[in-house]
């Protein structure tokens, strides 16, 4: 399987099905690949705050590392410049295009600009957009997994959950996942007494 293949599936959800060492490896590589990106290479700065602060929304922190703190929007650009094809890549940019057009309809500025609440609004509108589209679509077509969604902020959900629960901190603080789980005891520090056979 190919990188390219393998981080599409990353970026699609599907990832579950690999054996856990290879998925291990996979999102080694790819949040390693984020680290040493010194400037997005698809998303200009003003698109790369959008996304900052539309994933900062749904992954907050709190007492744990929110979406931001994780690189999620970085995450976000390596994906559309590395894995997504051009049509899915135009897909999103116009969806991230439209979250501007819309908060500039409603509340004459930008959706970095606008407060929490007038920015949670934008979210709970495109939110329900994409649970009506979900429910429009037949059943066969709702399984997890089977391509990128079209609705944008379906994308957009998908992309920053990813980019959060296969980071460090989100794997191991939120998920609390263990590489190798439970403990090994290994040989005790003093010998054991053998018990006299009786007879």
């Amino acid at each position: 399987m190919h990188r390219r293949e393998v981080l599409r599936l990353l970026a699609t959800g599907s990832l579950l099905q690999l054996a856990p060492s290879n998925l291990f490896a996979v999102l080694r590589e790819a949040h390693g690949l984020i680290q040493s990106q010194t400037s997005p290479r698809t998303l200009n700065a003003h698109q790369l705050a959008t996304v900052k602060a539309m994933a900062e929304m749904i992954i907050p922190r709190t007492d744990t590392p929110g979406a931001s703190d994780v690189g999620a929007a970085e995450f976000v650009d390596l994906v559309l410049t590395e894995w997504y094809e051009e049509a899915e890549r135009t897909r999103f940019l116009s969806g991230l295009a439209d979250v501007d057009s819309r908060s500039q309809a409603l509340f004459g500025k930008d959706f970095v600009d606008g407060s929490s609440l007038q920015q949670s609004d934008i979210l709970m509108a495109l939110g329900e957009k994409m649970v009506e589209q979900v429910g429009e679509q037949p059943r066969p077509l709702r399984r997890r997994g089977a391509s990128t969604p079209a609705n944008f902020y379906a994308m957009f959900r998908q992309l920053t959950l990813t980019a959060y629960y296969t980071s460090e901190a989100g794997a191991t603080d939120e998920l609390h996942f263990e590489m190798i789980p439970g403990s090994y005891q290994g040989c005790p520090a003093e010998p054991i007494k053998e018990e006299p056979e009786q007879r």
